[in-house]
């Protein structure tokens, strides 16, 4: 719950923060961000590495 409350927390002030900015800064902030991720997701989806699952993780019994 702490953490939670935690979160919400930070994603006020990062929200705070970015109210003001003009638009057009924060959405090209926002697309960055979002292309920088996209990314990311497929490089780890097309990289040749499997990672093996551990204990209680869905690995074979």
């Amino acid at each position: 719950m702490l953490f939670l409350v935690g979160a919400l927390l930070v994603l006020g002030v990062i929200l705070g923060a970015v109210a003001h900015l003009p638009a057009p800064v924060a959405a090209a902030a926002g697309l960055g961000i979002a292309l920088w991720l996209g990314l990311f997701a497929a490089r780890e989806r097309l990289s040749g590495r499997h990672r093996t699952a551990g204990p209680g993780h869905g690995g074979p019994r």
